[in-house]
């Protein structure tokens, strides 16, 4: 008897890990009847991402008149961006159309490593490029003295780093906790609270802890741009010309509509109680800062911004007389 039972627990156990070395994104489920129509919408949202966030880039880089700090900075920002959508939406594409929506425990752990990485590390590149607007409005004179290359290169530096080292810490915060039971995450991609609701025990002080680290890796960063935008706002409201005011407020114009975007939804979506949300809003709310917010990003800095507008049209031009010498 001992030994039969002694069997069946190490067949159970065997069962459940068997069962838990996958989990199934749930995703858009409930909503079969406009899975090809959410495909569709979702692949051209990522084509769009992408191809103006390479353009942003290529751009930049053909353009000697945009090697300046704030389009260095930019050019990381297109960048992450690229990243950043490139480890969701993929899978999410794939998931609509396919009747297989497991991912491996392994995968689930990447892909919340990945996206936890490239969203705290545009939080912080955020903040550098708060800091590049405030020397290039409050320091003018000095504005090419503080913001050297060195400067630019270890604020992008820091960056990454601040990204590879909370994403890890949260990442194995969650993967070493004991999953068993349902292995059905009810969201579109890896993210830490839905992964928690798999957890055998209860999870309360894990998600204040999550709370926490969340509030400070996202307030840190925002009270430095809150910050730096006071002493601008406050500098150019004290500029005797209008035109200066005009042009002052339009080269923070776009990076403030970013940042308003990035984190007014990054903010609700974790620092908040648990179970505020029900999981269609929550999954709506992720949408948004993984989604939406990366495509804006290149229009509202190649919209907004003269300086891009016109590399655009040159870099436009260039390409179609290559074309026409081609053709020739």
């Amino acid at each position: 008897m001992s030994y039969t039972s002694e069997s069946a627990q190490r067949n159970h156990k065997m069962k459940n890990d068997t069962s838990m070395a996958k989990f199934v994104l749930l995703g858009f489920s409930n909503y079969t009847d406009t899975n090809l129509i959410l495909f569709v919408v979702f692949l051209c949202i990522y084509v769009i991402t992408v191809l103006g966030n390479v353009l942003i880039i290529i751009v930049i880089n053909v353009n000697p008149a945009l090697h300046t700090p704030m389009y260095f900075f930019l050019r990381n920002l297109s960048f992450l961006e690229v990243c950043y959508t490139s480890v969701t939406l993929p899978k999410m594409l794939a998931n609509l159309l396919s009747e297989d929506k497991t991912i491996s425990f392994a995968g689930c752990a990447v892909q919340m490593y990945f996206f936890l990485f490239f969203a705290v590390t545009e939080c912080f590149l955020l903040a550098s490029m708060a800091y590049d607007r405030y020397s290039a409005i409050c320091n003018p004179l000095r504005y090419t003295a503080i913001m050297d290359k060195r400067v630019c290169i270890q604020l992008a530096m820091s960056s990454w780093i601040c990204g590879i080292l909370v994403a890890l810490g949260h990442t194995t915060f969650v993967f070493t906790l004991p999953f068993c039971g349902s292995h059905l995450i009810n969201h579109f991609f890896c993210e830490i609270q839905p992964v928690l609701k798999l957890v055998c025990r209860d999870t309360y002080w894990n998600e204040i802890q999550i709370i926490v680290a969340a509030a400070f890796v996202l307030m840190m960063p925002f009270m430095l741009i809150l910050v730096s935008y006071i002493c601008i706002i406050s500098t150019i409201l004290k500029m005797q010309s209008a035109e200066g005011r005009r042009r002052a407020f339009s080269t923070c114009s776009s990076h403030l509509i970013v940042v308003t975007l990035f984190y007014g939804s990054a903010l609700i979506m974790y620092v908040r109680p648990k179970s505020s949300f029900s999981p269609d809003v929550t999954k709506l709310l992720s949408l948004f800062y993984s989604v939406v917010t990366p495509i804006l990003n290149p229009i509202i800095y190649s919209l907004r911004n003269k300086e891009v507008k016109d590399a655009l049209r040159k870099t436009g031009m260039k390409i179609r007389n290559c074309l026409l010498e081609v053709r020739s």
